[in-house]
């Protein structure tokens, strides 16, 4: 939490985009605290742990004065090639993310709704990482938001 108050401090902030998630959901070895391929390891960060992140952050965010738009997390394949995520979490994230924003009355961006109907298109085989034209897709969605909010 540090690095997100030395990264704000000293700036002027007109909208912040921001997005976590993807790396909360994957799966972490207990022991050695390394990624890990085992699906009964831990997440990085619970859902309540999260919860619990985001809504610090936000307090961080808020204190910029800047208007806040929060990108959902998005999806991916249920089988990845080196899987360390879960089937089906982004939704359970999301979820958490979307009661808190409404909370703090933050706008969403909802990338995970629209690459779903894209997937296989837009995202590289088996993989959380998207090709060329699903970043290109994610980014013009990314400026549309941002422009909205000016």
């Amino acid at each position: 939490m540090k690095e997100i108050e030395n990264f704000l401090s000293n700036k002027k902030w007109d909208i912040i985009h921001f997005n976590f998630g993807l790396h909360d959901i994957k799966h972490i070895d207990p022991v050695s605290g390394k990624n890990s391929k085992n699906l009964s390891h831990p997440h990085q960060a619970s859902p309540e742990e999260y919860q619990r992140n985001l809504i610090e952050i936000i307090k961080k965010l808020k204190r910029t004065g800047a208007k806040l738009i929060f990108a959902t997390t998005t999806p991916y394949p249920d089988k990845l090639g080196n899987q360390i995520r879960s089937p089906g979490m982004p939704k359970i994230y999301n979820k958490v993310t979307l009661q808190i924003m409404d909370k703090n009355e933050i706008k969403i961006n909802d990338l995970y709704n629209l690459v779903l109907p894209r997937i296989n298109e837009l995202q590289k085989p088996n993989n959380v990482h998207f090709n060329e034209e699903g970043s290109e897709f994610l980014a013009g969605h990314v400026i549309k938001s941002i422009i909205e909010s000016i």
